[in-house]
């Protein structure tokens, strides 16, 4: 690399991170304030640096739109295959990404476990919103307008005993869900199936998308899945690092 490019991203990444006077990105680059000008004003022509009104530089519309179309391309399906594959091998179990997609909960990604049960589940088939752990976690995470909304949705289907029937039930569900980071499904929907899933972020923090882990109950008692809440959420974290989500500090 240049050292005029080097320059540059050095630039591009001290004012990305807060606005900084001529003098400041001189100081950063160790050179004089006339050599730190001429590559601010590159940088202002073609769109990647903007002059405030106090004098001070920080990132310019270009740029800015550059990184919006970056982060819109990426799809979390590709983002997340790697982590998905480890989380399968490193358990054995079956291991779901979900998306809301038009209103829906839809797998996107399946990784099959190793027992001889197979599920319901397969990609592009939706999963009930009430009686899913990525249905209940998404859900758990909407904005009150976009949950009000969705919960209309609901046709309430029992699929098993332990299915939630009721709105009162659902939403008491959801806030335990959002105060504890993931959700369980002991049965819900496949008497036989247990399920425990983490929300995935996108670069805005928002959540439309889910990993979870799912056991036939035979195989791992929901106790018994509990412990891999930590690897499940690490893993739905590292999803949403990759997304472009950055942890609150």
């Amino acid at each position: 690399m240049s050292q005029t490019v080097e320059r540059a991203v050095a630039i591009i990444e001290r004012i990305s991170e807060r606005p900084s006077t001529l003098g400041e990105v001189a100081g950063l680059l160790g050179v004089h304030k006339s050599t730190a000008l001429r590559l601010l004003q590159t940088l202002e022509q073609s769109g990647f640096a903007r002059r405030e009104p106090g004098g001070r530089y920080t990132v310019g519309t270009r740029l800015i739109g550059i990184a919006f179309r970056a982060l819109e391309s990426l799809d979390v399906r590709e983002v997340a295959r790697p982590h998905l594959a480890r989380l399968n091998q490193a358990h054995g179990h079956t291991v779901h990404l979900a998306s809301l997609v038009d209103g829906e909960i839809t797998y996107v990604d399946k990784y099959e476990g190793t027992a001889p049960i197979r599920m319901y589940s397969r990609i592009g088939k939706t999963a009930p919103l009430h009686a899913s752990a990525v249905g209940k976690t998404i859900l758990a995470h909407l904005a009150p307008d976009h949950l009000d909304a969705m919960i209309r949705r609901i046709d309430w289907t029992r699929y098993t005993r332990r299915t939630l029937t009721d709105e009162a039930a659902l939403r008491a569900s959801l806030a335990e869900i959002r105060a504890q980071g993931h959700a369980l499904d002991q049965g819900e929907f496949e008497e036989i199936i247990n399920c425990v899933a983490a929300p995935v972020r996108d670069p805005d923090g928002a959540v439309r998308s889910a990993v979870s882990i799912s056991v036939p109950a035979m195989v791992m008692p929901l106790d018994g899945l509990r412990t891999l809440v930590p690897d499940l959420t690490a893993t739905a974290a590292s999803i949403s690092r990759d997304l472009g989500w950055t942890p609150p500090a």
